[in-house]
């Protein structure tokens, strides 16, 4: 048996045989650009696999050196990668910028850090391990784009047939000279290797003389700014001082370039990730650095505490009320991970979890007031009580006691909106009860929640919350 045949058999016993068997018939039959940067969610869509399981699976194969995980952070504006990072370690907070849209920002992992997966080059080799031998417009699709950007046939004919002026492969130490005709649009001279632009606003009369422009490519300073230029000849000169080959390409800034910009299909975010059961068991040590904070604009954050456990202990004793308590968190830990969220960590009896969307959260919480019915049912008592609560809001990912964790105000109103409960119902917030798929939940059971103010631990001002009765 030959090391990835081993390779398969192994992720066929951690994974969904069903998706073990998807990953070894794309490794084994997929084409180049297929294995390249692989958006798992479209794979998800293209076999009809479990979204979580297809994560899951990927996880485990690349854990087994199947594939190469990368973090790479996107540009909102083009979907281009600014920066591709093979550890969420060596993510920086301090800003991105990008020479396409001229705009700098700040990595937040919510929608900005795509996740994906390369087949490993001990496993197969394609073309985009030597990403300078690939041809421009493959180059522009597999390695500057992210997988987000929908590069469809007719997508891909509109960049190079309406979009592009014209395009060039230049070898290192080589120069060249481009002969373009103007016309009256914004024009970007844009190089997605040493990821630099020049701007070129072509206004005012027409002229029959020849523009002269010179770009100089190099490490030290790319070419950058803006030049006002009239419809007419250009004569630009490009010289490529650098050690590999540059792909400067002259883009039409309109109505079509946009369009094919904003052609998007979802992709895995590393909130998302953060967010994954799987990863969080299989990448311990991978999550983040001691110093390191990550800003996510918007994570839902459940609690749950069993109720009266120190006098559960007292009337049943501590074998009995050990299984019991045992029991309640098989079930918990079970509910979270099928509804997509991820068990941050257990605190004595308490269970602090994340969800990417709160109808998750909610969904969880409600199968979980479910399942303690169910076992105080079995037992003839009412000994277990499980008091939830839920919040959505900012924070930061951390590292806290070796274990990836998150901070900030979201996280204590979630904490403390826990502990208004009572007895078996559940209370939200705001921002929870405001998301349309919550309400679809809440109308569908047949719920109506209870508004009411309530005064925080530690929480300056009162807060409206919805009690789940």
């Amino acid at each position: 048996m030959s090391n990835t045949e081993a390779q398969y058999s192994i992720l066929r016993q951690t994974a969904d045989p069903a998706v073990a068997d998807a990953i070894a018939h794309l490794i084994e039959k997929g084409e180049d650009h297929w294995l390249n940067r692989i958006n798992v969610l479209d794979f998800s869509k293209r076999t009809g696999l479990d979204e979580e399981r297809v994560i899951s699976g990927f996880l485990h194969a690349s854990r087994l050196g199947l594939f190469d995980l990368t973090w790479n952070v996107l540009c909102p504006g083009c979907g281009g990668v600014l920066d591709a990072h093979s550890t969420l370690k060596s993510l920086r907070h301090d800003d991105y910028n990008c020479a396409l849209c001229a705009a700098g920002y700040e990595a937040s992992v919510d929608e900005q850090v795509e996740v994906a997966f390369t087949v490993s080059p001990r496993v197969r080799r394609i073309a985009a391990h030597d990403p300078n031998s690939l041809p421009i417009w493959e180059y522009f699709k597999q390695v500057f784009w992210s997988s987000g950007i929908d590069l469809n046939k007719d997508s891909f004919a509109a960049l190079t047939e309406e979009v592009t002026l014209d395009a060039l492969e230049l070898p290192a130490g080589e120069k060249a000279v481009l002969s373009l005709q103007l016309p009256p649009q914004f024009i970007i001279v844009f190089e997605p290797v040493t990821h630099s632009a020049q701007f070129i606003d072509v206004q005012g009369e027409p002229t029959k003389e020849r523009q002269q422009l010179s770009l100089i490519y190099n490490k030290v300073h790319a070419p950058t700014g803006t030049t006002t230029m009239r419809p007419g000849p250009l004569r630009l000169a490009l010289d490529n001082q650098t050690d590999v080959r540059v792909l400067p390409s002259v883009f039409i800034a309109a109505e079509g370039l946009h369009h094919l910009l904003g052609n998007r299909k979802p992709f895995l975010t590393a909130k998302r990730m953060l967010t994954n059961q799987t990863f969080r068991d299989v990448y311990k040590a991978d999550n983040l650095n001691i110093d390191q904070r990550l800003k996510i604009t918007s994570l839902t954050f459940l609690f749950t505490d069993l109720k009266g456990s120190t006098a559960l202990y007292e009337r049943v004793g501590d074998l009995a009320a050990f299984d019991l308590v045992r029991a309640h968190f098989h079930a918990l830990l079970e509910i979270i991970s099928s509804e997509k969220g991820a068990v941050v960590k257990t605190i004595g009896d308490a269970v602090m979890a994340t969800f990417v969307r709160p109808e998750h959260a909610l969904a969880a919480g409600l199968r979980m007031r479910a399942a303690m019915a169910e076992l105080n049912a079995k037992r003839g008592t009412e000994d277990l009580i499980v008091k939830i609560g839920i919040h959505e809001g900012p924070c930061l990912a951390v590292m806290l006691n070796e274990r990836q964790d998150y901070f900030g105000q979201t996280v204590n109103i979630a904490a403390r909106v826990q502990s208004l409960s009572t007895s078996q119902e559940i209370h939200i917030t705001g921002p929870i009860i405001d998301s349309p798929a919550v309400a679809t939940i809440l109308e569908k059971e047949a719920i109506r929640p209870i508004q009411k103010e309530a005064a925080l631990r530690g929480i300056a001002d009162k807060i409206v919350v919805y009690e789940i009765p």
